[in-house]
């Protein structure tokens, strides 16, 4: 990472505009890998409650290049939501998904799933190599052969 792409994390309301230009990026880009925007599997109000997160990484020059979040899915376990890093931003997606990860944890969280869709290798990949280990589809995605589920249990704090 050089020193352009130095990043901050900035908890914000995911109706921030520069969150919602991060989130559009996102949903045009998964549409374009996968044929399914996304949006349809967030709502905002999940990530803005005391046990959530909603989080955009600022560069050096306060650019916001990435976003994540996470919502409460029962005891114990949250869901990562609307992970996005835009391109040329290396380092920026693990940046937000470790920041998820610690404060998922502060909150008392043993777990974090996600869900991804299988043809969208590069996610896969991404989750598989930071300790995220394959699941049983859960929810809504369960008997969804295009999508793939992941978990990791978070060390306690």
């Amino acid at each position: 990472m050089n020193s352009n792409q130095i990043l901050t994390m900035e908890t914000c309301d995911p109706a921030l505009p520069e969150a919602l230009v991060l989130l559009d990026e996102l949903s045009d880009s998964l549409a374009a890998i996968t044929g399914d925007s996304g949006r349809a599997s967030f709502d905002a109000n999940d990530v803005r409650g005391p046990a959530s997160l909603f989080v955009i990484a600022r560069n050096a020059a306060g650019l916001a290049v990435a976003c994540g979040a996470f919502r409460p899915m029962e005891a114990g376990i949250a869901e990562v939501k609307r992970m996005y890093a835009r391109p040329q931003t290396k380092g920026a997606g693990l940046a937000v998904l470790r920041h998820l990860e610690t404060a998922a944890a502060d909150l008392g969280y043993q777990k974090l799933r996600l869900e991804t869709r299988l043809v969208n290798q590069r996610a896969v990949a991404f989750y598989e190599k930071h300790g995220y280990r394959r699941i049983d589809n859960f929810g809504k995605y369960v008997g969804n052969a295009a999508a793939v589920c992941f978990e990791k249990s978070l060390p306690a704090r």
